[in-house]
Parts: C-alpha cells; sequence; structure tokens
C-alpha cells in the first residue's frame, strides 16, 4: 500500500513572514500538495503531515533561526491544506521524519511499502526522510512539483541526490 507524507507545510516555512520562511516557492507548491491528498482520501490511502517542532532551546537554532516552537503559531499547519480526523499527524524534532518519531510504525500497522512525498525543504527534511525510508526498505517518490526550498540550488542538488543515490523516483 502507499501513502502521503506532508512535510512541514506549516507556517514558519510557508507564510510570508514565517521564522524560516521559503518564500514563493513554498507557497507555489500548495495547490499541488492540495490535488494530492484529495487524490489519495479518495483512494483512502493514508495521509501523514509531518510537523516540525521544536523545543525553545533546541540545538538546531544554533544552524537556523527559531523556528516551529511547540505550541506557537508558526509550528501549526497551514491553513490552506485541511487534516481529517482520518489523517495522521507526526511530529519531529530532527531533519529525519523516522528519528525519534513511530513514523516506521504507523506505516508498518498499516501496510505500506510505498511512499509519496511532498513538502519542505527538499535539501533538509525531505531529503532526509527519504534517506532513511530508503534505508529502511520503502520504495519513495517524491513529487518534484510538490516539493521546495529556500535555496534554489540545494533545491535541484536534492531532487538529483534522492533520484541518483539514494534510487527514488522523481514524478
Amino acid at each position: 500500500m502507499k501513502a502521503l507524507l506532508v512535510i512541514d507545510m506549516l507556517k514558519d516555512f510557508i507564510d510570508e513572514n514565517g521564522a524560516l520562511t521559503t518564500g514563493e516557492p513554498g507557497r507555489e507548491i500548495i495547490d499541488f500538495i492540495k490535488k494530492r491528498i484529495d487524490e489519495f482520501r479518495k483512494q483512502n490511502y493514508p495521509i501523514i503531515f509531518i510537523c516540525d517542532n521544536h523545543e525553545i532551546n533546541d540545538k538546531e537554532f544554533e544552524m537556523f533561526p527559531p523556528h516551529c516552537i511547540k505550541n506557537t503559531e508558526g509550528s501549526k499547519i497551514i491553513d490552506d491544506l485541511e487534516v481529517k480526523d482520518t489523517d495522521k499527524i507526526i511530529t519531529k524534532r530532527r531533519y529525519s521524519a523516522f528519528y525519534g518519531t513511530d513514523l516506521d510504525l504507523t506505516l508498518r500497522e498499516n501496510n505500506v511499502d510505498e511512499l509519496y512525498l511532498v513538502g519542505v525543504c527538499t535539501n533538509i527534511c525531505v531529503l532526509y526522510t527519504a534517506a532513511d525510508a530508503r534505508n529502511i526498505s520503502y520504495r519513495v517518490n517524491i513529487y518534484k512539483d510538490g516539493v521546495a526550498s529556500f535555496d534554489e540550488g540545494a533545491h535541484i542538488f536534492a531532487l538529483k541526490e534522492l533520484e541518483r543515490t539514494l534510487g527514488c523516483k522523481i514524478i
């Protein structure tokens, strides 16, 4: 079975004034993601929202500005995306959605063996989530029109790395 992972479509990454905004590239993928969510819902495939969720003193803030701090407005899923009761929300504190979460268990309980990824940032959380998924034998597909970054060069590099090194299918 397949599942859709919607990675970090959060206010701090997508809103124009978000703490670590991806800017226009992040906003340009919203409609594409909404369509994929609708497709997966119609087929009754799992939709899992992956949400960056940091403590106020997180070590990640030594590299990046504070963002997606637990229980703040910036840590919320953007209003453009509807979350239903049948969807799963998994919070994470690191780049990979697998690290320190129950994502793998959730997927295996639902007999999922193929993942479709959308969201931000291509070169950070999408890349490291895909790498961990491939390392534990999931088939991984990346919607090229459904991922973005605040760094276009890194975005392009990540798509190549996802395909060439990790064996993800870029669709």
